[in-house]
């Protein structure tokens, strides 16, 4: 199969426009050169156009288009208080004319409390937020106690995640999608991926493990996952890859022999900054400009640099680093960030 033709199976589902594509492929010198190891890219989908940008734009044009299709009227989200995905949830909300309800998971008890970061974002979009403390079953639970509640006043309320991920298909086609363009962009540029790192735990490594198999490149995907939420986590994302697969038409199907997903950079838990990861934080911005976020990609970043010195990548290969986006939340995490020693230097004797 051609990139031709599976995008022509992607352009089979109806969808919104929410977001600026293609995002950009930059190449990464200062850290290549840093790293003594592979050369290094990266897949800016911090760059998608609404709300700070991140991957979940590219999955709500499809999925939103479902729920106006179904002729909701309102939406239901939830995930953790800092979360991208609500974030960029209640900004598409906005854009469509949609009430949006987020039922929000505390992670780091009272810090989660404080009007900043994504939370900011997410009232500051009109969103309807609840804060509670809860497991990601109670939390569930408690988005469709709302949905309910909803129907009774005469609403249509459309849950989504995390409540409700019985067919992913469009957030995995949102990133089947990504995989073309990376492809596009590197046939433009004249190189050829042998790796692709990103943080997750789902979707959106779905969507690329679907479409490399479909279109046959060989490409190691390597998968860093944020959290460990106790399931099988390459078991779910060969179910969401294959369901989307057949939604989609296509005779391939992904073999979770070859997913690689790994929990060894999680860190403490899942919201909470690794040493490591704020390292390749500071060390990003200092030399690409480019700012990753403490929950998702500075995690992965310190597991690439981490695969670098222990040789398993070297200078014959050639790595794409997918930024999922998540910057905003950085002005939510000051307190971890202190880690870093910034200080505030004054130079009077420079003037």
């Amino acid at each position: 199969m051609t990139v031709g033709e599976l995008r022509e199976r992607i352009n089979t589902l109806p969808r919104v426009k929410l977001t600026e594509l293609p995002t950009p492929l930059h190449e990464l010198k200062r850290l290549t050169e840093e790293f003594g190891g592979p050369r290094l890219f990266m897949k800016r989908d911090d760059l998608t156009g609404l709300a700070f940008g991140g991957n979940k734009t590219r999955m709500f044009e499809f999925l939103l288009e479902r729920a106006l299709r179904e002729g909701a009227d309102c939406i239901i989200g939830g995930a953790a208080v800092q979360s991208n995905y609500a974030r960029q949830l209640a900004a598409a909300c906005a854009i469509l004319g949609l009430e949006c309800y987020l039922v929000l998971r505390r992670v780091r008890g009272a810090a989660d409390d404080r009007v900043q970061g994504n939370l900011l974002l997410d009232l500051l979009a009109g969103a309807r937020v609840h804060i509670i403390d809860a497991d990601p079953e109670g939390q569930a639970a408690a988005m469709y106690r709302l949905a309910g509640n909803l129907e009774k006043k005469g609403h249509n309320p459309f849950v989504v995640r995390m409540a409700n991920d019985s067919d992913l298909t469009p957030d995995v086609a949102a990133y089947v999608e990504c995989f073309c363009e990376i492809i596009d962009q590197c046939g433009t540029t004249g190189f050829k991926p042998t790796h692709i790192y990103i943080a997750s735990y789902d979707s959106t490594q779905a969507g690329l493990e679907l479409a490399n198999e479909a279109l046959g490149r060989g490409i190691s995907i390597v998968g860093i996952s944020p959290a460990d939420w106790g399931g099988d986590v390459v078991a779910g994302i060969t179910r969401y890859a294959n369901q989307a697969a057949e939604n989609l038409g296509l005779s391939c199907r992904v073999d979770g022999k070859h997913v690689i997903n790994t929990k060894d950079y999680i860190g403490r838990s899942y919201g909470i900054p690794t040493s490591e990861g704020l390292h390749m934080l500071k060390r990003t911005a200092e030399l690409e400009g480019i700012f990753l976020d403490p929950v998702y990609t500075s995690k992965a970043m310190a597991a690439l640099a981490d695969h670098i010195r222990k040789g398993r990548l070297t200078s014959e290969d050639t790595v794409v680093f997918l930024h999922t986006g998540g910057s905003a939340v950085l002005f939510a995490y000051t307190d971890e960030l202190s880690a870093l020693n910034l200080k505030l230097n004054l130079y009077e004797n420079d003037l």
